[in-house]
């Protein structure tokens, strides 16, 4: 009876490994055979996650290694000057005063589609003259004025591509893009801005890239924190990115700057609206630059209305209203919210019903 039960045993156990094995070789030839969707079990995505490196801070808790980083501000705040920053302490591999960077000296392409050579010359130069001096490492791309465009239907996959050809020369990881607007020129409508970040995404995991890209905000109102909202374009852009931070004017200065974290998910949010950085615009010589001073509040740079600026805010809302106006299309010229425009609106009823 005994040897018939282990019999039967030995014969299970085999019948289950065979079957085990049938069902890996299933899972392996589906995962090869699939280019849209791959499943495992947890325990062996963690078992493939394991086998890869940890992301290393490129700049501190705001942009980490193999991320996709939108960093976004205002016209004239600044973007381009710590996009350039940045990208020269990659190259040169020392941090930035004040700012945590863990990884090591390397090649950084900063595409430049916003200023000209003479432009970035005099940026970085001391009245054309003692012009700063840059690693090998650093390689600045801006436009051949001299290329032909025959189809702009097809210019932002042209675009792509030639960044990819750059990208496969140099071997470089990492890119700053400034800004988003040559990439995607129509990034307002999610069927637009969906298929582009996934060119984005492809390219990413194609070379192993960590991509930091300079985008606008609307005119915005300086008396809010700042939020996802403020990026420029459809919000399908900031779900698909992997971090996100934001460059907000203080109230207190016209050349202090703060640095917020809008999205994260390679770390804990460090830098929320209780915990900004404050910097400083300062030009030392031939090198212009954010320069830390502290932690602080956002509250204590946005602006602050006056009594009076208030009320003159209301009557226009109220003026605009009587032309027909939305609550909408108010709430867009103030740069307030729908629902303070409604407010207002409400009270203002409520005193005419008093009154009567």
């Amino acid at each position: 009876m005994e040897t018939i039960i282990a019999d039967s045993k030995q014969k299970a156990t085999v019948l289950i490994n065979q079957i085990n094995s049938e069902v890996s070789e299933f899972d392996n030839n589906s995962e090869n055979s699939s280019d849209l969707l791959v499943y495992k079990s947890g325990n062996e995505w963690i078992q493939q996650a394991k086998k890869k490196k940890v992301p290393n801070m490129i700049f501190d808790s705001f942009w980490f290694e193999n991320e996709i980083c939108f960093l976004f501000a205002d016209t004239g705040i600044g973007k381009t000057i710590l996009g350039v920053q940045i990208a020269d302490s990659i190259s040169t591999g020392k941090s930035i005063l004040g700012f945590r960077m863990n990884i090591m000296m390397q090649i950084v392409l900063y595409l430049d589609f916003e200023l000209s050579d003479k432009q970035f010359e005099n940026r970085y130069s001391n009245n054309y003259q003692d012009h700063y001096i840059w690693s090998d490492n650093f390689k600045r791309v801006e436009f051949n004025t001299d290329a032909e465009i025959t189809d702009y239907s097809t210019f932002e996959n042209d675009l792509i591509n030639e960044i990819e050809k750059i990208i496969i020369q140099t071997g470089v990881r990492i890119l700053i893009v400034d800004n988003l607007t040559y990439l995607n020129s129509d990034n307002e409508q999610a069927k637009h801005a969906l298929p582009f970040m996934k060119k984005l995404k492809n390219l990413k995991k194609k070379y192993d890239l960590s991509i930091l890209i300079l985008a606008h905000t609307p005119k915005r109102n300086n008396t809010k924190p700042l939020t996802r909202n403020d990026l420029s374009g459809s919000k399908m852009l900031i779900n698909f990115c992997d971090s996100a931070f934001a460059i907000g004017e203080s109230s207190q200065d016209v050349n202090l700057r703060y640095l917020k974290q809008i999205k994260v998910r390679s770390t804990n949010c460090v830098y929320d609206s209780e915990n900004v950085v404050l910097c400083r615009l300062v030009k030392n010589s031939n090198f212009i630059e954010f320069e830390f001073i502290k932690y602080c509040s956002e509250n204590d740079h946005l602006q602050i209305l006056t009594p009076s600026e208030k009320t003159n805010r209301i009557k226009d809302a109220l003026e605009m209203k009587k032309v027909g106006k939305s609550n909408v299309e108010i709430a867009k010229v103030l740069m307030v919210s729908e629902g303070a425009v409604r407010k207002w609106i409400k009270n203002d009823q409520k005193n005419l019903n008093s009154d009567v």
